[in-house]
């Protein structure tokens, strides 16, 4: 066993990858959203893989960022999906927890593994005015 396959990351990018076969057997093959998951899906498994067996904490979070990076590309072809009527909403739904949870890990990898990166600190976010506030 290679050392990626032991990363639940690289285990959760997989079951992703399978359950998406039923969601590309759906869209038609020419259609470019179904060239686009299926590429995104694949970066996922191979920038984690690849970025695992780097040496250096650098170089391995630029290929933990790019498999964050088509992870995020996912879940916007599955809203695509959903906007053409290939994917239900429930598949929606379904299909993002997964890639949410995949988010989630990459960005602890990532966080491990580089102390002097920057991170910001998650902030309330508020819409809509108080009533004693005013703008100037």
């Amino acid at each position: 066993m290679f050392d990626h396959e032991k990363l639940r990351v690289y285990q959760e990018a997989l079951a992703f990858a399978s359950w998406t076969e039923t969601v590309l057997a759906r869209a038609k093959k020419s259609s470019p959203l179904h060239d686009q998951l299926d590429r995104a899906r694949t970066s996922i498994l191979l920038n984690i893989a690849e970025g695992n067996g780097r040496f250096t904490a650098a170089d391995r979070c630029r290929f933990f960022d790019m498999a964050r990076g088509s992870t995020l590309e996912c879940a916007a072809c599955l809203d695509l999906l959903a906007v053409k009527n290939v994917l239900a909403p429930k598949d929606q739904t379904h299909g993002k927890m997964i890639l949410e949870k995949i988010v989630s890990m990459l960005v602890g990898l990532i966080r491990s593994n580089s102390a002097d990166r920057l991170h910001e600190a998650p902030v309330a976010y508020q819409v809509g005015r108080k009533k004693d506030q005013d703008y100037d």
